[in-house]
């Protein structure tokens, strides 16, 4: 079964999460699948959060439905709504109703994209599409077939990864799910042999597949975002851009939540603990399937800044309480449990964009050419002393 068939069981199946008699009275922690498939442990109140969720999901989706009525089919495909960097292209030529569809489309993304309108709306706006067309239209089956059975560092790792991917999901964790797993990440890592493969992509990939109407497009999806949207050697043997990130959110940590900054600093606290796994999973692991696919909402329209707007936002929602902490441990316990519970997308993105504040693309990108040469730096003086270690022993 295609992972799109599977999503549209599950919504048929389970159109409302009724918590047993049981459950209510005891307030104890249900079981239940969500839309895409994935197992959530909470309790009876994380059950009506995700019921009311639902109920605006199929709301959203009337309000686009209602526009495609009123400005036509795919009106938001149209090419001159673009988005660069942060703002909409302003042309002399661009007319006024192509900026109101601009502006429009924004707001909407921010509200989430209906699930049956993602795979169409994502791989167009993210450029999906267009990179595939450059290419002939048998690129991924060829690209398949020719790394068929090849046997490379990448190729064994990621034979290791596939069953820790999401395991007990009932598509992903099956022989079918891995083998289109396997499919999308193997051929992505010889078509870029810079990156290769690195642990975190799996999950990203994974959810890509289940997102996405065909194994082909999840792999354009995979490629137009590590090539377009994100920094490029986020994913390289070093994370040299990983790296970089992190220094990048700790001082946007420090700018837009100081007191926080502040408290975890004296108590030693490195952010890149928790946000680590954030920047290379893109949350995949860190939030319920819904509301990370809310962020990648945004994150296929306006670009990786709302990374940034996404952790910083954890923070900020928990200030009062990791003011009040003394271990690091319970500085992570707070940040895990807080991702995980995460049911409510507009809980998250409402803080996200309107408390923690503007933040361009042009803004970070200049922080992140401030932290190359430290970044750099620090990744060469590890090397060298591997390197050192290295001769050290051979001489021993």
């Amino acid at each position: 079964m295609f992972p799109r068939d599977l999503t549209m069981e599950l919504q048929s199946q389970i159109p409302i999460l009724r918590p047993s008699i049981h459950a209510r009275r005891a307030n104890i922690v249900v079981k239940f699948q969500d839309l895409y498939g994935f197992t959530v442990e909470g309790n009876v109140d994380d059950v009506n959060v995700l019921n009311e969720v639902r109920e605006k999901v199929r709301n959203q989706g009337r309000v686009w439905w209602a526009l495609e009525a009123s400005k036509g089919a795919n009106w938001y495909l149209q090419p001159d709504i673009l988005l660069i960097g942060d703002g909409i292209a302003l042309k002399t030529s661009l007319k006024i109703s192509t900026l109101t569809n601009a502006i429009t489309l924004k707001r909407l993304i921010r509200k989430g994209i209906p699930p049956v309108l993602r795979p169409k709306v994502w791989f167009s706006l993210s450029g999906a599409a267009k990179k595939k067309s450059t290419v002939p239209d048998s690129y991924y089956s060829d690209l398949s077939k020719a790394v068929d059975g090849k046997v490379t560092p990448a190729t064994r790792q990621i034979d290791h990864d596939l069953p820790r991917t999401f395991p007990g999901h009932p598509w992903l964790d099956t022989p079918e799910g891995h083998a289109a797993l396997r499919r999308v990440l193997v051929g992505y890592s010889f078509r870029d042999s810079d990156v290769g493969y690195c642990q975190g992509l799996n999950y990203v990939a994974a959810l890509l597949l289940l997102v996405m109407k065909t194994e082909e497009d999840a792999f354009w999806m995979l490629a137009v975002l590590l090539e377009n949207v994100l920094v490029r050697d986020c994913y390289t043997t070093n994370l040299s851009g990983c790296h970089v990130e992190q220094r990048v959110f700790k001082d946007l940590l420090a700018q837009k939540c100081p007191r926080i900054a502040t408290h975890l600093d004296d108590m030693g606290f490195d952010v890149s603990l928790v946000a680590t796994e954030w920047f290379l999973c893109l949350f995949s692991k860190s939030f319920p399937s819904e509301t990370t696919l809310r962020v990648w909402d945004v994150l296929f329209y306006e670009g990786a800044k709302v990374l940034f707007h996404a952790a910083l936002a954890i923070f900020k929602m928990k200030e009062n309480e990791l003011l009040m902490t003394h271990q690091v441990g319970d500085v992570i316990n707070i940040l895990q449990t807080t991702s995980h519970q995460l049911f409510d997308p507009d809980e998250l993105l409402t803080v996200a964009f309107e408390k923690i504040g503007s933040m361009t693309t042009n803004t970070i990108s200049k922080q992140r050419k401030k932290q190359e040469p430290a970044v750099l730096a620090e990744l060469d003086q590890r090397l060298r002393r591997l390197n050192s270690l290295k001769e050290s022993g051979k001489n021993t």
